[in-house]
């Protein structure tokens, strides 16, 4: 591979991330996969096998926020902030972390709440909903967990915002599974933080 041809491609790899990016922050695009493949069309590349990363798009979506949507963006991302941290709270006896666009700090106005909560009974947090009247839709998610693809229960609840958040049930023992890191998953504690900061 020449030189010249390797710069080519970093180039066009770099500008499908800003046009992801400016497609989910502008269109409210929240899946990263339909905005990279929209991205590829729209710039002439739809068939490009070289596509950018979650994290490469996530990077160019920091600085488009920062750049163009500096007056609004802080003010939605705390909002969703702390419409996670008072669902956190709610549930707080499952050791709740918020993982995703809202901790990262790329979501925007359409975007999802993501928590992740633990309990050896898998219909503990089922119950727990039922007995505070709290409506959602449930489900299943599958996980790579413990070296291999697991189930587990899932769960959406529509605040009275509108915003969505989704719930996924781990184990116990996942939550000290050692793969917690602090930029991608925090608890009541740091996102507390985070919002006194």
């Amino acid at each position: 591979m020449t030189k010249e041809y390797a710069q080519k491609r970093d180039l066009m790899r770099e500008q499908l991330a800003h046009k992801a990016a400016k497609l989910m922050a502008e269109d409210g695009i929240t899946d990263h996969a339909f905005a990279k493949r929209k991205a590829a069309r729209q710039l002439g590349a739809a068939d490009t096998q070289h596509l950018p990363s979650n994290q490469e798009v996530d990077h160019a979506l920091h600085s488009y926020r920062a750049l163009y949507q500096h007056d609004s963006h802080p003010g939605i991302l705390r909002q969703l902030r702390e419409e996670a941290l008072a669902t956190m709270r709610l549930l707080a006896e499952f050791h709740p972390y918020l993982t995703g666009s809202v901790l990262s700090g790329t979501a925007g106005a359409h975007s999802d709440i993501n928590l992740m909560l633990f309990s050896d009974d898998a219909k503990a947090v089922l119950l727990f909903l039922l007995k505070h009247n709290i409506t959602f839709e449930d489900g299943e998610w599958k996980v790579h967990f413990a070296g291999r693809d697991e189930k587990v229960p899932s769960y959406t609840l529509t605040g009275e915002s509108g915003v969505q958040t989704h719930i996924i049930v781990l184990p116990e023992n996942a939550r000290h599974s050692g793969s917690r890191h602090p930029e991608t998953h925090a608890d009541v504690a740091a996102v507390g933080a985070l919002l006194a900061g």
